[in-house]
């Protein structure tokens, strides 16, 4: 059983779960991610792995409550345990010495960004980070990212902590002023990576992100987390998640995410998840 060891909100509807999984804990590899269903009767949640500790057997994940199933999952306690969980998946991140890496992570695509961070500092990388938030209430992960990275780079949408604007733009100054990244790495909304992308493709500068599509089964049989990436379909669970940015057709893949949106919002938010988060969020 994979029981809850820790459940805490770090931001408004963004929780940090520890997760007993001893076999996933010591497997896991930068940039790969788990598939797991809170109930039994749960759709199947795609989920990055902030971090893992094989001594402890336990995984990290950032979660946010913005859906049905995520609610539900946000809503399990501590002793609680999730229904079934399958990883790790995906083929884990390229990790070499590149020299300055720039981690651009907009939201909990700062989550999803972190490990590798970590992994390519260990192996000598200077990491300088980009982060983003809507506003300082929203801010996540910028004490973990100051322990590994020469500069932190906070922005807000609002200006209410760090620079007023969005990741793309702190990105694009920084490279107007002549600072010079080897490599770029960034997890976020698809519209925010696409940009990204766009920036560094006249600096040539290789830039990898880590995509979110619409995903079921983890193991490529579905199809539903299929991409076109240089002009060619993959599957992002099996070939990914993590891909070359400037190979990547962001439109289809922003079509193929807004399908469901709609019946997610039909979805019916159970009261009773909705009342534990209250309870959890009063208590803070």
């Amino acid at each position: 059983m994979f029981e809850i060891t820790q459940n805490n909100k770090i931001a408004p509807d963004i929780f940090r779960l520890t997760v007993s999984a001893p076999r996933v804990a010591e497997k896991f590899q930068a940039g790969q991610f788990i598939v797991l269903r809170s109930m039994e009767d749960s759709e199947r949640i795609p989920l990055t792995v902030l971090d893992a500790d094989r001594d402890a057997g336990t995984i990290t994940l950032i979660v946010k409550a913005i859906g049905f199933s995520t609610r539900k999952l946000c809503g399990l306690a501590v002793g609680d345990t999730i229904s079934d969980l399958l990883g790790p998946l995906g083929i884990p991140s390229e990790i070499d010495l590149f020299g300055n890496v720039a981690i651009v992570g907009g939201g909990v695509g700062t989550a999803v960004a972190f490990a590798v961070a970590k992994t390519l500092q260990l192996a000598g990388n200077q990491i300088t980070a980009i982060l983003g938030a809507r506003d300082q209430s929203f801010f996540i992960l910028e004490k973990e990212f100051q322990e590994i990275s020469e500069q932190v780079y906070p922005c807000t949408d609002d200006g209410s902590y760090g620079y007023k604007g969005f990741v793309t733009q702190r990105l694009q100054e920084l490279l107007d002023d002549g600072v010079r990244f080897d490599r770029v790495i960034t997890a976020g909304p698809l519209p925010m990576m696409r940009i990204v992308a766009d920036i560094t493709r006249p600096y040539q500068i290789k830039t990898i992100v880590s995509l979110n599509p619409i995903m079921v089964d983890g193991i490529g049989m579905c199809g539903g987390c299929r991409a076109l990436v240089g002009g060619k379909i993959v599957f992002v669970c099996v070939d990914g998640p993590e891909f070359d940015a400037h190979q990547v057709d962001f439109e289809s893949l922003m079509r193929r995410n807004n399908a469901y949106r709609s019946k997610e919002q039909e979805a019916d938010h159970a009261c009773k998840v909705d009342e534990k988060l209250a309870e959890m969020q009063s208590d803070e």
